[in-house]
């Protein structure tokens, strides 16, 4: 039996001459606290005291210890949302082909199940609704604009309204009529839609017209504020006349802007400026200039017919031809008004001498014209008279025959010098008298 002495600790006596029975050699380093008082501890449920008596089993004897059951796992998420998509997209998808735009589609879902074809019946209202909305707005635009970026408004809602109405089901609307339905109010008209196209179509020439108007006056006020400047800086009489020149194409140019459209109408009110400007600027220079003008023109006019009638003879055509070309350089010498004094003196000595050459002119022609008549007459009794002319001299009216031959001669003799006739008709007039000369020589048939 082990000993208490082989203990770790040892037992301290108690000394029998103290009386608190702690040994007075040994001395405490240390103060002394006094502890407080424990709370008292609340006593444990019944619950708590059997899991601490569990636990303490379980502690001891551990493959006593019961298995954890396995959880089971839980549907995943992605699963659901596919099933869900494919369960509402079966019907969707059914739908969506019921109203593709193909009548072979439509006609059976119209007639066994029109509820499907709901999709449709409100497209179309809303396309329809927003082409008349459209065209309405587009009309008032370009009907009544009061500035270019009106008809650029009205454009795009011609163009939205096109929109729309292409996207009408043209097959659909036309069996439309025979599907009515009590639980659907359609608000689709056809004399509607075919008002509306027809307007569109109106709107769209129209806008095309507004537009060119625009450009044509924009270029014609570019090109006049060009010749203004360019007027304004011309250093020599030649480049003030070309600068003059310009700008009143372009004053010409502005007029031929059409009066009904808006660029028509802010012509009109510019217009009267433009020209007082040009008056004003250029003055007398553009009265010289034009006057120059007017005589430079007349002039290439009567150069052209000179050089046209030179070496005669000519045809008539080629004389009415020369006759023109005089009258062109006439009429445009009587243009020169009197006020322009230099201008109409000069104009009204040109004038002389191209009447004189115009009537010149007129007599040829008037004698080619006679001399080719005078040649074709005298030319069909040649033919007549050799025709009817018997081949037997002894049967020959000797009579007759000098007379038609002297009726050819006076024809003949008609043709005058200078035409293109004249050497046809004068190897015929010889042939002629030789053979009246032949008829005359001879000696009158005895009638007996």
């Amino acid at each position: 039996m082990v000993g208490f002495n082989s203990l770790p600790f040892k037992f301290l006596r108690r000394n029998t001459h103290t009386t608190s029975g702690i040994d007075p050699s040994i001395k405490s380093t240390q103060p002394v606290v006094l502890k407080s008082p424990a709370p008292p501890q609340k006593p444990k449920s019944l619950a708590e005291l059997e899991k601490e008596a569990e636990a303490k089993y379980y502690a001891t004897y551990p493959h006593k210890q019961p298995q954890a059951q396995p959880v089971k796992a839980k549907p995943r998420i992605f699963s659901k949302l596919i099933w869900a998509a494919i369960l509402l997209g079966i019907p969707v998808g059914a739908v969506w082909v019921a109203n593709l735009p193909y009548p072979v589609i439509r006609r059976p879902v119209a007639r066994t199940a029109p509820i499907l074809l709901v999709p449709s019946y409100m497209s179309l209202d809303e396309n329809f609704r927003q082409a008349i909305a459209s065209v309405q707005q587009a009309q008032q635009l370009i009907d009544n604009p009061t500035s270019p970026a009106d008809l650029d408004m009205g454009a795009k809602k011609v163009k939205e309204a096109q929109k729309h109405l292409n996207a009408l089901p043209i097959g659909f609307l036309n069996d439309l009529p025979e599907y009515r339905y009590w639980w659907y109010d359609s608000r689709f008209s056809i004399y509607g839609f075919n008002s509306a196209r027809t307007k569109v179509g109106q709107l769209e020439a129209k806008v095309f017209q507004e537009q060119n108007a625009q450009t044509l006056l924009t270029d014609s006020e570019l090109a006049l504020n060009k010749a203004k400047q360019q007027y304004q800086q011309a250093a020599t009489p030649t480049d003030k006349q070309i600068a003059i020149a310009s700008w009143r194409s372009a004053i010409d140019q502005l007029k031929q802007v059409p009066g009904s459209t808006l660029a028509g109408k802010t012509t009109q009110a510019k217009l009267e400026s433009y020209q007082r400007d040009f008056q004003e600027v250029v003055g007398l220079a553009a009265g010289n200039e034009r006057m120059s003008t007017l005589i430079l023109g007349a002039q290439q006019f009567s150069w052209q017919a000179a050089k046209a009638g030179q070496n005669p003879p000519h045809t008539v055509a080629e004389w009415e031809q020369v006759e023109k070309l005089w009258q062109q350089a006439i009429a445009r010498l009587e243009q020169i008004p009197q006020d322009d004094l230099t201008g109409y003196a000069e104009a009204q000595r040109l004038l002389a001498q191209y009447n004189t050459n115009l009537g010149q002119v007129r007599i040829r022609r008037q004698a080619e014209e006679t001399s080719v008549y005078a040649l074709g007459s005298a030319q069909r009794q040649i033919e007549n008279l050799l025709a009817n002319t018997p081949t037997d001299a002894q049967s020959l009216d000797r009579n007759r025959t000098i007379s038609q031959l002297q009726s050819i001669i006076d024809k003949l003799k008609r043709v005058q010098n200078g035409t293109t006739a004249y050497l046809e008709a004068q190897n015929l007039l010889l042939s002629a008298q030789n053979k009246l000369n032949q008829l005359q020589s001879q000696p009158p048939k005895n009638p007996g």
